[in-house]
């Protein structure tokens, strides 16, 4: 069976990479539809309805989190600004949160039915679709690529399953359009979790605004970057890169990879600096392929998903306690990936069949996933050995 899988993993691999980029965009898209799909939440109301373990831990700690609180009040602000390290941190935090407690709101109507949830998530959105108009300062683009993921996530929830009124909806996706989009739709030339997250954040404002040439565009920049982030030994001696970036010597590449010169399948860009910033990218990536998947599009099946299976056992095996070799990192890694395994995993070790042995102990000892706090989200509820 396992080996059928792969089979059909290595066709799916073959016929992705000669269907990009001529598929482009859905001729129609599907909603819900931004990381999570309709088929992915009825899985997860059944599994909480029934008691089922994990899901019903996972819900439980959803349900015990302050972004589940009823009793939230938004704090909306015009202008948010936000300084490297959100410093300084104008409304960084809030904004965030907010996001983040939308789509939570979002998730707990869906399961719960109650409709307090639904008007929270709405009370949210138009909180914010209300008053805010710019993101400033050197963080801005990252900024906004992180509130604007988790955005769409809750508006497609909410928009396309709630019953009631959301009158301001069109005010919401005016938002998206004019104050995220704009910011994040040409990328960007810091470390890659950068542009990975903005294009995470454009991929799904696309979707919720059915706008299928920012899609595009956010697409093609995703799978350049996730290339040049993600080394696979076919790759050559180096690492690819971003045009744009004029990475034209080894010496440039190294000192962008942090200093790291051996290259080995699974290592990002980001390992040597810290495994949370990686995580950060590697959770864009998954996410994106989701969206993607959902959309009609497996990108697992083409280098996307090698990228992503390698990039998540390599991280997982030093997260889990490995002692690094002299030859990476100078022999030191920082870990802290992050509640970030589980749609990879899913996707590519249930779904493909490839045997993940490190990202699976890893994404057990992390069970039930909770929030990084910045864009990730509840992710064993919505991922977690999910056939949808």
């Amino acid at each position: 069976m396992r080996r059928t899988a792969l089979l059909a993993a290595a066709a799916a691999l073959v016929a992705g990479v000669l269907a990009w980029p001529a598929d482009g965009a859905p001729a129609t898209f599907v909603h819900p539809g931004v990381t999570v799909s309709k088929g992915q939440l009825d899985f997860a109301r059944a599994k909480v309805d029934a008691g089922t373990q994990p899901w019903k831990g996972a819900f439980d700690r959803m349900m015990a989190s302050k972004y589940a609180d009823l009793n939230r009040t938004p704090k909306p602000r015009a202008v948010v600004e936000c300084g490297s390290y959100s410093n300084p941190n104008h409304g960084c935090t809030d904004e965030r949160e907010d996001a983040i407690a939308a789509y939570t709101q979002a998730l707990a109507w869906y399961i719960t039915r109650d409709e307090r949830h639904a008007r929270k998530a709405i009370e949210l959105m138009d909180a914010w679709s209300a008053v805010i108009k710019d993101h400033t300062n050197s963080n801005a683009p990252l900024q906004t690529g992180w509130a604007g993921s988790s955005w769409p996530r809750a508006a497609e929830i909410i928009k396309y399953t709630y019953t009631g009124n959301w009158a301001n909806s069109g005010r919401f996706a005016t938002m998206l359009r004019t104050v995220y989009l704009p910011e994040i739709i040409n990328g960007s030339n810091s470390n890659g979790n950068w542009e990975l997250s903005m294009m995470e954040a454009a991929v799904g404002i696309s979707v919720f605004l059915e706008d299928k040439a920012s899609y595009d565009k956010a697409m093609a920049k995703f799978r350049t970057r996730t290339a040049a982030y993600v080394y696979l030994s076919s790759d050559g001696d180096l690492p690819r890169t971003v045009p744009s970036q004029n990475l034209d010597t080894r010496d440039k590449i190294v000192k962008y990879w942090q200093g790291q010169g051996t290259f080995v399948t699974g290592l990002t860009q980001e390992t040597c600096r810290d495994l949370t910033h990686t995580g950060y990218g590697i959770s864009a990536i998954s996410h994106v392929a989701e969206t993607s998947r959902i959309q009609g599009q497996d990108l697992y099946g083409t280098d996307v998903g090698e990228r992503l299976r390698h990039a998540l056992g390599f991280q997982a095996k030093y997260e889990l306690g490995a002692a690094a070799p002299g030859w990476l990192c100078g022999g030191s890694l920082k870990p802290g990936l992050g509640p970030v395994t589980e749609v990879g995993h899913n996707a590519l070790a249930n779904r493909l069949g490839h045997v993940m042995t490190n990202t699976e102990t890893l994404n057990q000892r992390n069970r039930p996933s909770g929030s990084n706090n910045l864009f990730v989200a509840w992710e064993t509820l919505t991922h977690g050995d999910n056939p949808s």
